[in-house]
């Protein structure tokens, strides 16, 4: 870490909240005192979330939800020269992670987890099936080698996977990954839950084996898909190659912007024919906005903030 960074933290607990409306309102308190920006979900199952901002602020605001009973904090750090969020977002929700299937015990009955360090000796086993959870613009964008990729656009899609795909190898070791993970648990918990036994899952998910294991042992293959302005980032956590498409929040990199059909902070190949007229002139107001900000000194949320000019 640099003096000039934001430190990032990442975390979920399976933990059942009493009041999850209180909760919230403590949170929301908390991050806007201390400048914190990101995304928190929290529901009756426990909370899960992403937030940036200044160290000791992060390290803070780990203890504050120690303190709220969340003593199995499934936590992973990293750190980025600019605040990765535009604002701070507290939802609460009926899941931390939609996969909309009731009765499963997620706190307590979840697939084996695997150490960062273990893990390539479960996937070099041949006898082994390694499955990418995530959604497929995610494992487009990298994956492990031999990985199965679900191919989902949404992660409730993933029953339907297990169905088609899973059951009929359910008497094999079956190893999971994703992006830190909480989809994991709730996947495998599930299926446990409908007869499968041999279940494995990445600890700390891709995140936790990027920033553990180093380049030359590594597995991974590509960069991995974040939900904030990093975009992706590869081994040893270092920003990525990618950026995002503000017209559909699609990962895109050098290769994309070629095409005729893609305009800065507008569209891309993948949703240029889908927007509206009304919808492009909008982003490029936004646009507009951003550069006359920039300009003027003016405060944009839209703006890349660095650690000493972060308000």
């Amino acid at each position: 870490m640099k003096k000039n960074e934001f430190k990032i933290a990442s975390f979920y607990q399976f933990k059942k909240v009493k009041n999850p409306q209180k909760l919230q309102l403590l949170l929301k308190d908390f991050c806007q005192f201390n400048k914190l920006k990101g995304t928190i979900l929290v529901a009756n199952e426990g909370i899960n979330g992403t937030v940036g901002g200044h160290d000791n602020n992060i390290n803070t605001f780990i203890k504050e939800l120690l303190k709220l009973g969340f003593k199995s904090l499934n936590n992973k750090f990293s750190y980025f020269s600019y605040m990765p969020f535009y604002r701070l977002k507290i939802r609460l929700k009926k899941e931390i992670v939609t996969f909309k299937t009731e009765s499963i015990n997620v706190e307590k009955n979840t697939a084996l987890h695997v150490e960062p360090k273990k893990w390539n000796n479960i996937i070099e086993d041949k006898n082994v099936v390694i499955v990418d959870v995530r959604n497929k613009y995610e494992s487009d964008i990298g994956s492990f080698k031999n990985a199965n990729k679900s191919n989902t656009k949404n992660f409730t899609e993933f029953k339907k996977y297990i169905e088609n795909n899973l059951v009929i190898v359910r008497s094999k070791k079956i190893a999971m990954f994703c992006t830190g993970g909480i989809r994991c648990e709730k996947a495998s918990s599930y299926m446990k839950s409908i007869g499968f036994k041999n279940l494995y899952q990445l600890k700390g998910g891709v995140l936790k084996y990027l920033e553990e294991i180093p380049v030359k042992k590594s597995k991974w293959k590509g960069e991995c898909f974040l939900f904030d302005n990093r975009v992706s980032v590869k081994n040893g956590i270092k920003k990525g190659t990618y950026d995002l498409c503000h017209g559909c929040r699609m990962p895109i990199n050098a290769k994309n912007k070629l095409s005729i059909k893609y305009e800065e902070g507008v569209s891309c190949d993948y949703c240029f024919d889908k927007l509206t007229m009304k919808k492009k002139q909008s982003l490029r107001q936004r646009n507009k906005q951003i550069i006359i900000a920039k300009k003027r000194g003016l405060y944009n949320p839209y703006i890349r903030y660095s650690t000493s000019n972060y308000k």
